[in-house]
């Protein structure tokens, strides 16, 4: 590549789906790509240490540090917004969770509109991706450049939460990310050889060897660049200059789903009123663009136990600084898992089809930012429900590209996310009550014993629940006639030419579980419509759906 900044395709957002697509793209060698990300490098244990991942997440220096606007239904609360801004994007930054989603998620994609797009045609692309390490055989890829794994699953805690879902009913699911996403059962990682296997790992540091690509960091894009309705390159500012990228074939904005809408409306692609109060020439009236937003809430559910088996004793300075030692030298001890090494998917209710709750079960009680701890010793599971219909926005606060965008979540807008978070918090007491957990149960911390009546939940709620930091579905794929999809089924921006958004924000509805695989199987199939090959075979595999969902929850 020369010295110019300009190449073949141009990729905006070195994150998730970003780092995957400059793999593929650059693959055959036949053409060139540029990657432009605003954040610098993630050497260094803070981001490499699995254990440590609370601490980047909560430093402005790999963080956007985006807060929502005051949440009318939280009671005025503006709740925090981690968005990777360092190489890798957020998987440099996350809790390295791996959740593909449930098949019928990707079916419902499909009915939306996004065809193409059903469990059959993304599960072959899930399946390149990964490497499994203790997956289902058939369902589960081998050679893939993403390493996943399982902890070890050392601590008493993990087991006694898997029984005790088999006590109280529920299915036991050998892999939740193969046949059978319904169930108790260990949970996956992003994490190989004790490492956080980050996109950046995993992707985009291999395809930095290849003569084709090129990585430019401490870049701020400005706008999209544009001859008619044509994209030709994205306007930059770095080290205090404004230049223009240019791209001979297409652009690829890959900046995640707050900051790939906020380039598309500052560029004049959106809602054509907003914009134009903004004083923004409008060039595609879209108005889908910011909308749509998605997440899912949690709550941790915190438990006291009779023993000190759990991690609230290593979170004094000098055990952190023995977990750093250990892991620096040895790569061994604590250091090397997330510890989020067990978990469940369950429905809440008779008559829904598929899980609706997700449960992250953690041998401490802590908050998700590392502050906080519970005296004495603890454990918390996070629950939430995985569906809300409750919907927000992303919108400009100006039009200078600098200013941070306005976010809404709008959450718990919608009656039934209050009865769902109260399903929630009751199941997770009656699963805490089996016989498999009362060796360790000393009390109920949070929401705490008193609480027991709709109101006193829901005013717990209102207090603690917390974002589990998956925002999508603000650049929605859809028909390309459908007036408030952003994207079609080929990922290209509806209304422009050589332009795509491939990132969660196109996401049409949130996948059950965490949006890290998904957004990485959006840039490995993404890539392949880009470059105009045949997609993968459809798979014809049939997941596991419980037969007797109609009548009973469990």
């Amino acid at each position: 590549m020369s010295d110019s900044l300009e190449a073949d395709y141009v990729i905006v957002g070195a994150g998730s789906a970003g780092c995957a697509l400059a793999y593929r793209l650059s693959e055959s060698g036949r053409h060139s790509v540029l990657v432009l990300e605003k954040g610098g490098t993630d050497f260094g244990p803070l981001i490499q240490m699995p254990a440590a991942f609370s601490i980047p997440m909560n430093m402005a220096r790999y963080d956007w540090g985006y807060r929502t606007e005051p949440e009318p239904h939280l009671g005025g609360r503006r709740l925090a917004v981690p968005r990777g801004k360092v190489v890798g994007g957020s998987s440099s930054i996350n809790g390295m969770v791996y959740v593909r989603g449930h098949a019928r998620d990707f079916d419902t994609w499909a009915e939306m509109g996004a065809a193409g797009w059903r469990f059959a045609d993304v599960l072959p692309y899930f399946k390149r991706m990964e490497t499994s390490h203790g997956g289902e055989a058939g369902w589960r890829g081998t050679d893939g450049p993403l390493h996943v794994t399982r902890g070890a699953m050392t601590n008493p805690l993990y087991s006694a939460f898997v029984t005790a879902g088999a006590e109280a009913g529920y299915n036991e699911t050998v892999d939740y990310n193969g046949r059978a996403q319904e169930g108790f059962g260990a949970m996956e990682m992003t994490v190989w050889k004790g490492r956080r296997w980050s996109a950046a790992n995993a992707y985009l540091k291999p395809a930095l060897k290849r003569p084709n690509v090129r990585l430019v960091t401490g870049v701020s894009a400005q706008r999209i660049v544009f001859s008619g309705t044509r994209a030709t390159g994205v306007e930059i500012t770095r080290g205090g200059r404004r230049e223009t990228v240019s791209a001979r074939k297409e652009v690829i904005v890959a900046a995640s789903s707050i900051n790939s809408p906020k380039l598309l409306m500052v560029s004049g692609i959106g809602p054509a009123a907003d914009l134009k109060g903004h004083g923004i020439d409008v060039l595609a009236d879209r108005p889908g663009v910011g909308a749509n937003l998605q997440d899912h809430l949690e709550v941790y559910v915190q438990f006291g136990t009779k023993a000190p088996i759990t991690l609230n004793s290593r979170l004094d300075l000098f055990s952190k600084a023995w977990i750093g030692a250990n892991w620096l030298f040895l790569r061994r001890g604590h250091g090397i898992t997330n510890h989020f090494e067990a978990c469940a998917f369950i429905r809440s209710a008779a008559g829904v089809s598929y899980p609706d709750i997700q449960y992250h079960f953690l041998p401490a009680a802590v908050r998700y930012d590392g502050k906080a701890a519970a005296a004495g010793h603890g454990f918390q599971v996070h629950v939430g429900p995985m569906r809300s219909k409750s919907r927000g926005t992303v919108s400009l606060s100006g039009a200078d590209p600098a200013a941070d965008p306005r976010i809404l979540f709008n959450y718990m807008s919608v009656p039934e996310d209050w009865a769902d978070f109260r399903t929630c918090i009751r199941l997770t007491r009656e699963i805490m009550a089996q016989p498999s957990m009362r060796p360790f149960v000393s009390a109920e911390i949070a929401p705490g014993e008193a609480a027991q009546d709709d109101a006193a939940i829901d005013d717990f709620i209102r207090e603690h629940v917390e974002s589990a930091y998956h925002p999508c579905g603000t650049c929605r794929m859809g028909a390309a006639d459908d007036p408030h999809a952003v994207v079609d089924p080929d990922c290209r921006v509806i209304g422009t030419e050589a332009l795509r958004v491939v990132d969660s924000s196109i996401f049409p509805l949130i996948p059950n579980g965490n949006l890290n695989a998904p957004s990485i199987m959006v840039g490995e199939k993404a890539a392949d419509l880009i470059l105009g090959k045949t997609p993968l075979p459809a798979a014809n595999q049939e997941p596991w759906i419980n037969p007797d969902w109609r009548e009973k929850q469990r």
